[in-house]
């Protein structure tokens, strides 16, 4: 029989609750209080898709190394939600915790002998005190709180600070939740020797960085890029970022001397409307985006067509989760790659932005404007539910204040007075780009028919086959100069010269960062590529080349990254060896770790999946 487990700052706590309990508040407080003490902490919410009754988590991923991702296994678990008590127990890791309500007695067969019970009779301690049914509920969810900071030794100063701050401008809530708090811890002290095995202890690895999400990063890096116009329609896991938008211009986006607002925020009456909405402003000079999901992209193909054969600048915030069709709203996937890539019938390809976490969503949220102005084409921010509705600790956000936004090829009343040649799709500079201008520019010269038909150099109609092929070339080139554009892939070189290369991308970075690590310390070296932006630079391919084994980590079922890969860079899909894991919950140091681990030390490969 194991051991408890014994561990100090690093172990994983989870929290199994009903949607709809109130419970989202206590669990909160709990990664916060961690977080004060200095120990950085992970939390992620795993909730249902419907509004009530479901069963929900709460995890949080406490690693004083700075492990940031989802490394697999509970070590102690709060199970409030009997109907997946067998599925909690099962997760507990052999000599883990479990902090239960006992007030009900539990068959023997409930329990596992290689778990530590800790029983609390938290719901008739809460009817004791409590008349209010739902006091008696939300009061459950503190006491568990407060039980948790005597068996790992959480500090009460913090944890009865942080419920003051919460809640703030509700005074006569303050002592009540505190009242409750120290029931919880009291009744835990009375009840165990405390601490037990997992225990906190203040640390400063947290330093200078922030805690945020990935949607409200990207909504701010919006502001900060230049962006006005935001027209969207509601979706799960993208809704955040235009609610974040509206916050962000409420405050910045406003003249304090009249009260004038400059922008525009419009909910459309669907996902093809948005993106229309999005495209006429940016036709007529505006920075303007979208924020979506997988449904959403596909019901935008036939605009994101027009944008790209137009070439009108729009950004769209794809924020992925799994699919198809309604798939799964509130679970975490990198499925729209290809869709992405894509989108849009006939020859068609699109510039992809893939942020790790959030200081890289804010980054590339103010970057994707720039590209879009530059190349005057659709751009891509590809988020997904687990970078982007999870607050995660990041670098801090920073801006130079000297920076202009890239206006890219527009020509001026000036240069057109001065009679600079004008061709609304003429390529002067062989490099794919045209110059544009915005409506009223000048009163004679400079205009051009917008139009999604065939066109010639001069936006004049044709369906001549030569006048096709040009512009259809003319684009592919402009797709190349992306690739000096794009953010470069971040490589990674291994301790020890090594033939195995593994390439990643977007939210799967923090478990891989963690994973390498734990390969490290068995003997095997991994070097490693991060995508961060497509059409792929050519550090990628001349990375592939360099190794015998090339592992290609995502969370999707068909290897869309590989695919691309192989598609775009005329790569033999032989060498590039899919892990692939598609779940719906957040891919984990461990899965990544024995998936290279076991393929690596075979032949032929086989497939790595969740």
């Amino acid at each position: 029989m194991p051991a408890p487990l014994v561990s100090t700052n690093d172990f994983v706590v989870k929290f199994a609750n009903v949607n709809g309990s109130g419970s989202a508040s206590a669990n909160q407080l709990f990664g916060r209080i961690v977080l004060r003490m200095g120990i950085p902490a992970t939390p992620r919410n795993i909730f249902p898709s419907n509004i009530q009754g479901l069963p929900t988590w709460y995890e949080v991923r406490i690693s004083e190394d700075g492990w940031l991702g989802s490394r697999g296994g509970v070590d102690l678990m709060v199970p409030m939600n009997p109907q997946t008590w067998d599925q909690d127990m099962a997760s507990i890791a052999p000599g883990g915790y479990v902090l239960y309500d006992s007030t009900k007695p539990m068959p023997e067969a409930n329990f596992r002998a290689d778990v530590t019970r800790l029983g609390l009779p938290l719901t008739s301690m809460c009817n004791a005190a409590y008349a209010d049914p739902r006091q008696r509920q939300l009061f459950k969810n503190i006491m568990y709180v407060g039980a948790l900071s005597a068996l790992i030794d959480m500090d009460v100063a913090e944890a009865e600070k942080l419920i003051g701050e919460q809640f703030r401008g509700k005074e006569k809530l303050i002592k009540p939740n505190v009242d409750a708090f120290r029931m919880g811890r009291e009744a835990a002290q009375q009840a165990f020797d405390c601490p037990i095995g997992l225990r906190l202890r203040r640390s400063d690895k947290v330093g200078d960085r922030i805690m945020v999400d990935g949607n409200g990063a990207a909504a701010l890096g919006a502001v900060f890029g230049g962006a006005t116009v935001c027209a969207w329609y509601p979706i799960t896991p993208s809704s955040s970022v235009a609610e974040a938008f509206t916050s962000h211009c409420r405050r910045y986006r406003g003249e304090p001397e009249t009260g004038k607002r400059r922008y525009a925020i419009v909910q459309a009456e669907d996902e093809l409307a948005s993106i229309g909405m999005v495209i006429g402003a940016a036709w007529n000079g505006a920075r303007a985006f979208t924020s979506t999901s997988g449904p959403g992209i596909s019901l935008m193909q036939e605009f994101i067509g027009l944008a790209y054969f137009a070439e009108i600048p729009a950004v769209i915030v794809d924020v992925q989760r799994g699919g198809p069709s309604t798939g799964m709203p509130t679970r975490t996937q990198q499925c729209d790659i290809l869709s992405a890539a894509y989108a849009s019938h006939g020859d068609t390809k699109h510039v992809l932005l893939l942020p790790e976490d959030p200081k890289e969503c804010f980054d590339f949220g103010a970057l994707a404007f720039d590209l879009a102005d530059r190349l005057q084409t659709p751009i891509f921010l590809m988020l997904d539910l687990d970078i982007g509705m999870n607050e995660r600790l990041c670098a801090p956000f920073q801006w130079d204040d000297s920076r202009r936004l890239d206006r890219g090829k527009v020509m001026r009343f000036e240069d057109l007075e001065a009679g600079r040649k004008f061709g609304r799709y003429l390529d002067i500079d062989g490099d794919g780009i045209p110059y544009r201008t915005l409506p009223g520019t000048h009163p004679s010269k400079g205009s051009f028919f917008t139009r999604g038909t065939t066109k010639d150099a001069y936006a004049r109609y044709t369906e001549e086959g030569p006048a096709y092929i040009e512009n259809m070339e003319r684009l592919l080139r402009k797709f190349a100069t992306a690739r000096s554009l794009v953010p470069a892939p971040e490589i990674r070189s291994a301790e020890q010269p090594t033939r195995i290369g593994a390439i990643h991308y977007g939210s799967t970075s923090a478990a891989m960062a963690e994973a390498l690590d734990m390969l490290r310390r068995k003997g095997a070296h991994v070097d490693t590529l991060r995508l961060r932006g497509f059409p792929f630079p050519a550090e990628v391919e001349a990375f592939i080349a360099r190794y015998d084994r090339v592992f290609v980590v995502e969370q999707n079922r068909d290897a869309q990254m590989r695919s691309l890969l192989t598609i775009e860079l005329g790569i033999d899909p032989a060498r590039l060896i899919p892990v692939l894991h598609y779940d719906g919950s957040p891919i984990t140091a461990r899965f990544i770790a024995d998936a290279i681990g076991r393929e690596a030390a075979i032949v032929p490969f086989r497939k790595a999946v969740s």
